[in-house]
């Protein structure tokens, strides 16, 4: 039975688990597509060798009449010296390298990248709101249930500012927190001790998942305890179509859609602690005694035109580019969802253009009428 995007974007008409099942079966589609794809290429190697050999002979056979003109003393020590050339040319392997082409998303998987907007959006799912008045001024595909990726680290955050736990107690980076659903790089060492504080800026700021990790393992309770209060929280604040399964946003399991997501921006904007540490552009800390800088992930951050104030992005293939932020447009603080995103830099460039369409718009109060697609 062939995946539909309805399905996604009436998310609200069947409880989470249901939706979490169709997420899987198209993420098991997803990877089906690179499986092929190697199929292909192996068969295709295949056929090539076997019609590689019928070209040698043809070399042999050249060569003693080469060989034949050769009656110079002259003649056969430039012969020689072009032999030893050729032979430290084949020395030299060329080793073909074969680019995996990328996975495609879940939203590109179930279609909504179909859904076409004014704008050219390069996101599947997007989504602006005036956060004072609550009204929506731009949407596309604002009810679809996708992965969230690091986005997932806005709720870890308030899980452990709720806690209450002393944000100077020092945490270590243990063998529990390295990536094994996705190896990703960290530039955390194993052994290296920071704060809880240090941390959670490390997480917020530079979308680190092994600090992520660490704050889920060192909460009062467990990591285990730390996801359902994951979940409970969002209960708490109505985010109905979202669900945790761990602290990082490495899962694909970490799922909701672009309204919950609003919704979350909005409830974490009430934390100073989140605003100053997601919008600092910088940190240096303390390694084994080396420092070490790391740097904010959203470039808006240091752009003084769009007085970002509360930002997080994320990235997995399953969940394409994302961005969630707070930022003042026309005097106004507005919320910017943006999931599904395909390019490197396109999230900002939709959020630019977002930005520019809000501009242009002539209405009373500066307040446009909004855009819906789904």
């Amino acid at each position: 039975m062939p995946l539909r995007p309805s399905r996604f974007l009436s998310a609200s008409r069947a409880p989470w688990r249901g939706r979490v099942l169709t997420l899987i079966a198209a993420t098991l589609m997803v990877l089906a597509v690179p499986a092929q794809q190697a199929a292909a290429r192996t068969t295709e190697t295949a056929s090539a060798r076997k019609s590689a050999p019928a070209a040698r002979p043809a070399k042999a056979q050249r060569a003693p009449q080469a060989k034949a003109g050769l009656a110079r003393p002259a003649d056969r020590a430039r012969a020689a010296q072009r032999r030893g050339h050729g032979a430290r040319l084949q020395k030299v392997r060329h080793v073909a390298r074969v680019i995996e082409p990328a996975k495609p998303s879940i939203g590109q998987a179930i279609g909504l990248h179909s859904v076409e907007d004014p704008l050219g959006l390069a996101s599947s799912v997007a989504l602006v709101t005036d956060a004072q008045s609550g009204q929506v001024l731009f949407e596309k595909n604002g009810g679809a249930v996708l992965p969230i990726a690091s986005i997932t680290k806005l709720m870890t955050a308030l899980v452990v500012l709720d806690s209450k736990a002393p944000l100077q107690a020092v945490l270590d980076i243990s063998e529990d927190d390295r990536d094994q659903e996705r190896n990703s790089r960290s530039r955390l060492p194993i052994g290296a001790r920071l704060t809880r504080l240090e941390l959670l800026n490390l997480a917020l700021m530079a979308s680190e998942n092994r600090a992520a990790s660490a704050l889920a393992r060192h909460h009062p309770g467990g990591e285990r305890l730390f996801v359902q209060e994951m979940n409970a929280k969002a209960q708490q604040l109505g985010l109905t179509d979202t669900h945790f399964t761990e602290s990082t946003g490495l899962s694909s399991g970490n799922v909701s859609t672009a309204r919950d997501l609003a919704r979350l921006v909005q409830a974490a904007s009430h934390y100073p602690t989140v605003r100053e540490l997601s919008t600092s552009s910088e940190l240096g800390v303390d390694i084994k005694g080396r420092q070490v800088m790391f740097r904010n992930t959203n470039r808006l951050v240091g752009a003084e035109s769009w007085g970002v104030m509360l930002q997080k992005t994320g990235y997995i293939s399953e969940a394409g580019r994302c961005l969630v932020m707070m930022a003042r447009w026309a005097e106004r603080p507005v919320i910017m969802v943006f999931l599904d995103s395909q390019g490197r830099h396109s999230r900002l460039g939709d959020a630019q253009r977002v930005r520019d369409w809000l501009d242009r718009r002539p209405t009373q109060s500066r307040v446009p009428v909004g855009f819906h697609a789904s």
